[in-house]
């Protein structure tokens, strides 16, 4: 089983690396862009053994403890198989 945790800058923090991507698919031709949020995932195997309410435990308390900080980022997390 396999878990992907998507970390982003909640809507209100400032993303000055998004800012700069914009300003790149601008100057490339792109002007249609208006905002672009830059953020990261995290693809987390776990065992056989763990089952499916253990597991979305396991990675809820991984993503919010460890991955993501919540002062500034929010986080997603999916199964993928």
């Amino acid at each position: 089983m396999t878990a992907r945790v998507f970390v982003s800058l909640k809507p209100t923090v400032l993303d000055p690396q998004g800012q700069t991507i914009r300003k790149a698919l601008n100057a490339h031709g792109h002007p249609e862009v208006m905002e672009v949020r830059q953020g990261k995932y995290f693809d987390i195997a776990l065992g056989e053994s763990a089952n499916t309410d253990q597991a979305r435990a396991t990675v809820e308390a991984i993503a919010r403890d460890i991955l993501a900080n919540p002062v500034i980022e929010n986080y997603r997390i999916e199964f993928v198989d």
